[in-house]
């Protein structure tokens, strides 16, 4: 055993000098631009559209206690230990793990698996930025009103049924199928914004580092611009009080749902884009002598701020649409009782509707009730949660319309998400490349520039599935099982193959080298008992959770009985089957490599032992 210890200490060894020479790996040109990057990465989409949802569902401010929890003793462990092997070995997902064992080289493959696969419909959502983009320099916005018929006259009934919002998004941009079954056409602008978003990351990464360093001080900084011109005007309209007081109001009877926990749980792990590997791969154009530590600690602290950061004026604009709607619905009814009873404009006002509905009520019930009065209640409308596409595409579109000056708006806020999905793209496009040349898969007569290219344009080939008519359906199956579980099963590997495969002590030692010293009882408490615990946890809660639930999509069906209410239909069997290869494919990885590691082992002894026995029969003595 010590003979084996030593042998695998050598081989690391060899691997860490190899990764130091100086003149094979490139370099950041300064610390500020590793962080930017870094930050851009963890800060995505999620923290605008996911973090706000979930703290509204489930009890407001009550929902930062299990996310602090899971900051604390999930995600900062986790990062920290990523930025700082990938520091300490410079090599992409695939080497260092691969270095670590032969046998967990599958980790690298699963991280780089789920890199793709996110990437293909990441990009997506940045087409459909981009669609919106376009379309928000029209006055009035397209989103505002109805369509027309040829004659003029005749709104589209589509449209009548639910609203001008919707109807852009689920007709004019997406031109959706009634479900998953009908494929529909390729969208043809669906597919040009997908090739221009396309383009538009291969212009920012055709360099690597180099060039994504540069880009990453627009990208990763003026999301900030923005937000916070948002936070000062949203805090100004008529209603931001109510919507920040229904954000943050505790409900503490939610965190009896360990449903709550669970979302916690998950929601700060793929907030920082842990088991991706581009977090691994950036760190690895560090110097060695860096303080990862304080990298851990300054990306972790910045990307939890922010998302508490966005909320504010997400939610200020959301109180501002709420009680927009609340007014207009108020004075629909008004507006009924004046044409029914003859009352003078003067005499009935939003304030004393209440008295005069309930006196009518009184008298003339038979009258009301033959009325179009609607229901008017404030915390209905504030209790209107969406998330992801339904936040960004519906919900803040719609409040936008009510905001003077509405296309500047929609411009910035556009601006502001295709911001944050690009420095996304840059870590999950550097997941897949970076391991790929560092273990030499890459054929030297073809240059970074050209196999970048290729990439790119074999990932919007694949990911025009996305731009048919039953795509948004295939991009929310991607959202639900790529980039769930196997993360979760990856991030468990990589702690448990650093602490007790690398060694604790040795990585406690690695890091003091690097940043002067050694990893307090936090650190240590953390990575050897208590993150590999709450990964079990989680991992295992979710399996029973998905178990226990029959999986459903929402389709927009206009010849739905209840449309414009979304109707709920049942995966059909091969689509379910689809959705479980997408979570087990990436984690099938990690065994099946192993395996190739042990056959390839038992080769190489038994063609050992045949050498053997052929030098043996030869006469010589084995022994001198």
């Amino acid at each position: 055993m010590e003979g084996a210890q030593s042998t695998k200490d050598i081989e690391l060894s060899q691997a860490q000098e190899e990764a130091t020479k100086p003149d094979e790996r490139p370099k950041w040109d300064n610390k500020v631009q590793y962080l930017l990057t870094c930050i851009g990465f963890a800060v995505g989409l999620g923290n605008v559209w996911r973090f706000p949802y979930l703290c509204q569902v489930y009890g407001g401010g009550a929902f930062l206690i299990p996310y602090l929890i899971a900051l604390v003793f999930e995600g900062l462990p986790l990062l920290h230990m990523e930025l700082a092997i990938g520091q300490r070995l410079r090599m992409g997902s695939i080497g260092v793990w691969n270095s670590i064992s032969p046998y967990l080289g599958g980790v690298g493959v699963a991280s780089m698996t789920v890199s793709f696969l996110v990437g293909l419909f990441y990009n997506t959502i940045l087409a459909w930025v981009l669609w919106y983009f376009f379309h928000s320099f029209q006055n009035p916005l397209p989103w505002q009103s109805c369509p027309v018929k040829a004659n003029l006259t005749e709104c589209v009934e589509e449209c009548e049924k639910s609203t001008p919002v919707n109807y852009f998004w689920y007709r004019e941009t997406l031109n959706i199928t009634p479900n998953i079954l009908i494929n529909g056409d390729l969208q043809w602008w669906l597919v040009v914004c997908l090739a221009s978003a396309w383009c538009i990351v291969y212009i920012c990464f055709i360099r690597g580092i180099e060039t994504i360093g540069k880009a990453v001080y627009v990208t990763a900084t003026f999301p900030y611009l923005v937000l916070t011109i948002f936070l000062i005007r949203a805090l100004t309209l008529p209603g931001a009080t109510i919507g920040l007081r229904h954000l943050f109001t505790p409900n503490w009877e939610t965190l009896k749902n360990p449903t709550v926990w669970l979302d916690a749980a998950t929601q700060i792990f793929f907030s920082l884009s842990l088991a991706f590997g581009g977090l691994i791969a950036f760190s690895s154009y560090n110097p060695q002598k860096n303080n990862c530590e304080r990298d851990a600690l300054i990306v972790g602290c910045i990307n939890s701020a922010t998302s508490i950061y966005a909320s504010i004026p997400i939610f200020s604009i959301l109180g501002f649409k709420a009680l927009s709607s609340y007014n207009d619905c108020v004075k629909s009814n008004i507006k009924e009782l004046k044409n029914a009873f003859n009352i003078p404009d003067t005499n009935i006002t939003e304030e004393n509707f209440q008295p005069w509905l309930t006196y009518f009520n009184a008298t003339d019930p038979q009258v009301v009730q033959s009325l179009n009065l609607k229901t008017c209640d404030l915390q209905a409308l504030l209790d209107q949660s969406a998330s992801g596409t339904g936040l960004a595409f519906i919900v803040f579109t719609e409040a936008v319309i009510k905001m003077p000056g509405s296309q500047v708006w929609a411009v910035l806020f556009f601006i502001m998400l295709f911001s944050l999905g690009l420095s996304s793209m840059f870590g999950n496009l550097e997941g897949v490349l970076t391991p790929l040349l560092d273990l030499h898969l890459v054929p030297k007569c073809i240059p970074k520039e050209i196999f970048t290219g290729l990439m790119c344009l074999v990932s919007f080939i694949v990911a025009l599935i996305f731009t048919m008519g039953s795509g948004n359906y295939w991009l929310e199956i991607f959202n639900n099982y790529v980039g769930s579980l196997p993360l979760l099963v990856i991030a468990f590997f990589e702690i448990t193959a650093v602490i007790y495969i690398y060694g604790g002590n040795r990585f406690s030692d690695d890091i003091e080298w690097m940043t002067g010293r050694r990893p307090n009882l936090y650190w240590q408490a953390t990575w050897r008992v208590i993150s590999p615990l709450m990964l079990l946890v989680v991992f295992l809660a979710y399996v029973v959770v998905q178990a226990q639930q029959k999986p459903t999509y929402e389709a927009w069906n206009p010849d739905y009985v209840n449309f414009p209410a979304p109707e709920t239909l049942t995966y059909p069997g091969w689509v379910y089957a689809i959705c479980i290869l997408l979570a087990a494919f990436p984690c099938s990885l990690i065994p099946l490599w192993a395996l190739y590691q042990f056959i390839k082992f038992l080769i190489k002894n038994l063609a050992d032992r045949q050498a053997k026995i052929c030098y043996d029969n030869e006469g010589y003595d084995v022994e001198t």
